[in-house]
């Protein structure tokens, strides 16, 4: 069920939307990735006087997408969490620790760091 507070955003919407929000005063609270099928789904929060903002853009986890970091610079450590953990690739990253944020270049342990399938049973038309 989609919620009716987050917008869909077109991918190549995104910089301007992120940049008009940023104008119109809205900090960013954060955002998340959740992968599904060989797709990644970030949304996105934002906030200005108790006013929350939601969207959601819905990308293959092959391409690169863009970072807001040069329009919120605090946005580098999220972008590079998702790196580290999805595999996906943000492009123009103001600081990229290139798959590194939570381990050392010692480590050979690549993203994505924990992958889950849910496979429903089937209980025989039994509840």
């Amino acid at each position: 069920m989609l919620d009716k507070n987050i917008k869909n955003l077109a991918l190549e919407n995104l910089l301007e939307e992120v940049k008009n929000l940023k104008d119109q005063g809205y900090r960013l609270v954060t955002f998340s990735a959740v992968e599904s099928d060989n797709h990644l789904e970030i949304i996105y929060h934002f906030d200005k006087n108790f006013q929350t903002i939601n969207f959601r853009i819905l990308f293959p986890k092959e391409e690169p997408i863009q970072s807001i970091s040069k329009i919120y610079f605090c946005a580098f450590l999220i972008e590079n969490e998702i790196q580290d953990h999805f595999g996906v690739k943000f492009k123009d990253l103001v600081l990229s620790f290139e798959g590194h944020l939570y381990l050392d270049q010692k480590t050979d342990l690549r993203a994505p760091y924990c992958s889950m399938t849910i496979k429903q049973e089937d209980n025989g038309g039994t509840n």
